[in-house]
């Protein structure tokens, strides 16, 4: 399969689901009620669909096709399939940072300090990581040093969650972190786009330089990548999409460990290839799961996104990991 073909085939299936997401839901909405959105309709139809159906949706396009690039990037910089925002700790470092923004109260001083505090909690996480495993992890070193930054930064959640000030404030931020696009709006859109747009465009920036690396670190230096530029910019675009993603739907897992994984082959394996299907792929996926979230959940007891992306994601992750096994010499 040619890679636009590729390209083209995940568009047109993410289309299709944006419009089955935009009318599904308890809420019968039809077509009238889309364009009565656009032209500023006030009756009920139009204003579910504008102030609560589109933002949604939007958001889960941003979050997942921030997830998705982010993992195709970390797999192609460290040469390894179980690479992952989640898996190696960068997601929960971004929680870790909007839960700082959420117990101190910083929200409430500075409109942009959740999803501030996200990329920052992000690329402190990136930073470790690489510190502790480097570009040339093998698969062994990578899960580890994702486990020690990912349970560093549990922990000093779990912290702040233990001395939270009041029940109330505990349940919103253990709801917070399983990960859900229920209170999405424009407010968390305009937050999150700009910073989630900056961070997949700098992750498309990389994609010469993965194909040179893939071929070796040595070559890749004597082809004229500058290793030094290109981690700056693995860093900055994972922190600035996931953080991004991370500060207005919680902690969302797996995405980029099995989307990249799936949509591999179809690129032959190309590094450069992989980040714009498995950007489009990852918004698809959020997309289809938030919509099965919204017909799934019964009354009073909603299903979160995170918890079904990491039902779904984690057995895949087991089974990668065997796989991995049963090729190593």
């Amino acid at each position: 399969m040619t890679h636009w073909k590729l390209n083209a085939g995940l568009a047109l299936g993410l289309v299709g689901f944006i419009a089955l997401a935009l009318f599904a839901g308890d809420t019968r909405l039809e077509v009238d009620h889309f364009l009565g959105a656009l032209s500023g309709d006030e009756s009920l139809g139009p204003l579910v669909m504008r102030e609560l159906r589109m933002p949604r949706v939007l958001l889960g396009v941003l979050v997942g096709a921030g997830l998705g690039a982010s993992g195709a990037v970390l797999q192609g910089f460290f040469r390894n399939p179980l690479a992952d925002p989640g898996v190696v700790g960068v997601s929960a470092s971004a929680g870790l940072g909007a839960v700082v923004a959420l117990y101190f109260g910083l929200s409430e001083r500075f409109a942009f300090a959740v999803p501030v505090s996200a990329v920052f909690g992000a690329a402190i996480g990136v930073g470790l990581l690489l510190t502790l495993a480097g570009a040339r992890a093998s698969a062994t070193t990578l899960i580890l040093a994702g486990v020690a930054v990912g349970a560093v930064a549990t922990a000093l959640t779990g912290l702040l969650m233990n001395m939270a000030p009041n029940p109330w404030a505990l349940s919103e931020i253990a709801y917070w972190l399983m990960g859900s696009l229920n209170d999405a709006s424009w407010n968390e859109v305009r937050f999150a786009s700009p910073l989630i747009v900056a961070g997949v465009a700098l992750l498309f920036l990389t994609a010469r330089g993965l194909d040179a690396l893939s071929l070796g670190e040595e070559t890749a230096r004597s082809l004229g990548v500058e290793i030094g530029v290109l981690r700056i910019l693995v860093i900055g675009g994972t922190a600035m999409a996931v953080g991004g993603g991370v500060a207005v739907s919680g902690a969302i897992g797996f995405v980029g460990l099995v989307v990249p994984h799936l949509l591999r082959p179809f690129v032959e394996h190309q590094p450069a290839a992989l980040i714009l299907p498995s950007a489009l792929g990852g918004a698809l996926l959020i997309v289809g799961a938030d919509m099965a979230t919204r017909l799934i959940s019964g009354p009073g007891m909603p299903l979160y996104l995170g918890v079904l992306t990491a039902l779904l994601g984690a057995p895949f992750f087991l089974w990668l990991v065997r796989a991995t096994q049963r090729r190593a010499p």
